[in-house]
């Protein structure tokens, strides 16, 4: 053959094209994976990894979940925790029904009310002891390992205890925030210091970092499962036991009744937590809730949660032609922000505990109640808190402001004093979250928290530290989210699924506390009606509000506020400040750290936010 000819042969595999070619996805900072065998996304690469470890194993991808929680709750820590909670959604793929496990903890038999306000009280504090809700994710986890899992307690825990015993690059933001904490360690939670300020200093980033007493907490775990004569469901059973009956229990019994620390009222509490409130524990397995949305089905976690405020949101946004709107432009924000305010308010008047509350959740999710409430967005940006009216539900709405009084919002929508509070604003811990599909249909969406290193002291015994999730709780009677022995608080934690043409179709979320069900719907938003796919959509620019009482101490509102990331455009933000936001043009990769998987045909998909470059995903 001539020269000529090889060279005209081999031209078209040389340098590669500088414009996209046909049926190329458009720019993003990762690939949206595809794959057939599996797919793991979570809030850190070395989680991730430990998961697709899992599957090339041979585990399921509900073995990879448990796996990947744990993970996290030694290399996060500032995030998440084994004394936190872990809710999740997920399909089963024998059989393709969509289940929950609420791995919510539950308030302690001493905690009242009464119990609170006898200690002058008047908003149950951040951090400390006080707060402390039993702990859930162990439970859930657990739950899930024996009835959709395959592998053992072993096997599962295995990452997590690589991590603490031998240790793992401590991230630069949890080196910040210990640093920051570091007062409060050295001169009141000396137990979190022995852990977290080895030498006295905070670790330096990256540095090696290792927890001897987890590592030891989650050997003696594995130890009490392989001691029992069962099968592999004994031996999981035999591992909650040791935690809700066993060893841990009398832990947690012992340090919250014999311990008084320094809490967020200023005062030295110590904690209602007793082992018989342990003993007692048994997570919910239960059916999601769902909305019908053009070609999804789109499933969330019950009223104990916040989940429904997503399904809401869309309710409201059939109304309009969300299509046409350009997904970064002030028409969508506007739109979008709204709804999100309209269905935040009703979240505070009616949900709670179904197990202690009556909640309208058909009214909620009803097409006429969600065609009422979209009648109230005008063009201009609302500035009061609006919660529905649906008689003989519902209880007060109550929010605070940053000068400390307390307003409830009245029948006419304006708001009445309920007198100041002792609060002072405070950093909170933040959240994970995880997605993960494997070659038989089972998908799981799972988002780990609590039992930050800030939340409450280290249990000098266990190496982790209770969840301080029972802030939610309200003191206000009547109130569906007030305190009472055995509730749920209704937590933020918000994992999601969809169904597309009636399929199981994708697991999605996002740790950020009230915004997950902000952050989340943006993103569903933009895959359903602009045809972004997962990664793309993950990326895209995303906006947040505060109007509404906020879930966590003080439980202030922002009246109007408006955050955005900096890729708006300033004609975007100039158009939402004519509209009467309170515009804060923020960073430009500042909001949210979505995760998702999909199942689309043959192919598994996934994609991650590459934003605080930690948050990954892997597959093949």
């Amino acid at each position: 053959m001539e020269t000529a000819d090889v060279a005209r042969i081999f031209k078209a595999s040389g340098t590669a094209p500088t414009v996209a070619l046909a049926g190329e996805p458009p720019f993003s900072t990762r690939p949206e994976l595809i794959g057939t065998f599996g797919m793991v996304t979570s809030s850190h690469w070395l989680a991730t990894a430990s998961g697709m470890a899992i599957l090339e194993k041979g585990g399921n991808a509900f073995d990879a979940a448990v796996a990947v929680s744990f993970a996290l709750h030694v290399i996060e820590p500032t995030m998440c925790g084994v004394g936190g909670e872990a809710p999740m959604i997920f399909c089963d793929g024998k059989t393709d029904k969509i289940h929950v496990i609420s791995g919510q903890g539950t308030a302690p038999g001493l905690a009242s009310i009464d119990a609170y306000q006898n200690l002058g009280v008047d908003i149950v504090p951040g951090a400390g002891l006080l707060p402390a809700v039993v702990p859930g994710a162990f439970d859930g986890l657990m739950t899930l390992l024996r009835d959709w899992g395959t592998m053992s307690v072993a096997q599962v825990l295995a990452p997590a205890i690589d991590y603490a015993r031998n240790g793992y690059p401590i991230s630069g933001r949890v080196c910040a925030t210990i640093a920051g904490l570091q007062e409060l360690f050295t001169d009141h939670w000396p137990s979190s210091g022995a852990v977290y300020l080895p030498g006295g200093n905070a670790p330096a980033a990256r540095s090696r970092f290792t927890n001897q007493t987890l590592a030891d907490t989650f050997e003696r775990l594995v130890k009490e499962a392989e001691a029992s004569a069962g099968n592999r469901e004994a031996q999981i059973d035999a591992a909650r036991d040791a935690f809700y009956r066993g060893f841990v229990a009398d832990a947690i019994d012992d340090f919250a009744s014999n311990n008084e620390f320094l809490d967020t009222s200023g005062e030295r509490h110590g904690g209602f937590m007793r082992g018989d409130d342990l003993a007692s524990f048994e997570t919910s397995v239960e059916a999601p809730v769902s909305l019908e949305y053009g070609d999804y089905t789109v499933f969330k976690m019950g009223p104990w949660s916040q989940g429904p405020t997503l399904l809401q949101q869309l309710s409201i946004l059939k109304n309009f032609d969300i299509a046409v709107m350009d997904p970064d432009g002030a028409e969508f924000v506007h739109t979008v922000a709204e709804a999100t305010k309209l269905a935040f308010a009703d979240r505070e008047k009616f949900y709670g505990d179904p197990k202690f509350v009556d909640v309208p959740m058909d009214r909620l999710l009803s097409d006429a109640y969600g065609k009422d409430r979209a009648a109230l967005i005008g063009h201009e940006s609302s500035g009061g808190i609006r919660p529905g009216s649906i008689p003989g539900y519902g209880g007060p709405v109550i929010y605070g402001l940053p000068d400390g009084s307390r307003v409830m919002v009245e029948d006419d929508g304006g708001t009445a004093p309920v007198g100041l509070s002792k609060a002072v604003a405070i950093a909170t811990g933040d959240t994970v979250h995880l997605d993960i599909a494997d070659k038989d249909g089972n998908m799981i969406s799972v988002t780990p928290s609590g039992g930050w290193l800030r939340s409450s002291p280290v249990i000098p015994s266990l190496g982790f530290q209770l969840s301080n999730r029972g802030q939610i709780f309200t003191l206000d009677e009547g109130s569906p989210g007030a305190i009472e022995p055995g509730k749920r608080p209704r937590t933020t934690l918000s994992p999601g699924f969809a169904n597309r043409d009636g399929k199981p179709y994708m697991a999605f979320g996002t740790p950020g506390a009230d915004r997950q069900d902000q952050w989340a719907l943006q993103f569903f938003l933009r895959h359903a009606h602009h045809g972004q796919n997962l990664q793309k959509a993950i990326d895209a620019p995303t906006f947040n509000t505060d109007h509404f009482p906020g879930s966590f101490y003080p439980k202030q509102a922002k009246l109007r506020s408006l955050n955005v990331e900096g890729r708006f455009s300033k004609e975007t933000v100039a158009d939402l400040e004519s509209r009467g936001h309170e515009v804060v043009h923020g960073e430009d990769w500042s909001q949210g750290r979505m995760t998702a998987v999909a199942k689309d045909g043959e192919f598994l998909k996934a994609g991650a936010s590459a934003r605080y470059m930690q948050t990954y995903a892997a597959g093949r």
